[in-house]
């Protein structure tokens, strides 16, 4: 079976690495298949949902799902490096902490005048906690 290599690293550190048979990428116009021996292209990340497919893993699960939020992927013949700006792993999604964090960060915005610099911040992480409930309650659905 032909494999390729893949990267997924977001900010803070390298969140997944490995051989895989297939990936599908979330990109700003649709969704990107890629198999070995894809034509190299970079393209710019949307938001939803990294899927890949790999050979089992010491679980035996034979799929790895991502949550991204934007950032670029790099495809060569032989590998696909991910920069997502955000990502994480669906099995580490607890919608209760998710709620917990997008409920802080909603007070802490309430807090600041409309001029205030730091609502980017809260605003793009509610933004980020609303995605994260969305696809892990999709994925949910779909078990």
């Amino acid at each position: 079976m032909d494999t390729f290599s893949y990267e997924i690293v977001r900010p803070d550190k390298l969140l997944h690495k490995g051989e895989a048979t297939s990936l599908v990428l979330v990109t700003q116009t649709g969704e990107l298949g890629v198999l070995p021996g894809h034509a190299s292209e970079i393209c710019v990340l949307g938001d939803g949902m990294l899927r890949v497919e790999h050979a089992p893993d010491e679980q035996g699960k034979t799929k790895t799902l991502i949550v991204v939020k934007g950032g670029y992927a790099e495809i060569t013949q032989d590998k696909v490096i991910v920069l997502a700006d955000h990502a994480r792993d669906l099995d580490d999604i607890y919608p209760e902490v998710v709620e917990e964090t997008k409920q802080a960060a909603q007070t802490e915005l309430s807090h600041l005048g409309t001029k205030d610099s730091r609502r980017a911040y809260y605003e793009t992480k509610i933004v980020w906690c609303d995605l994260l409930l969305k696809e892990n309650s999709k994925a949910y659905e779909k078990r």
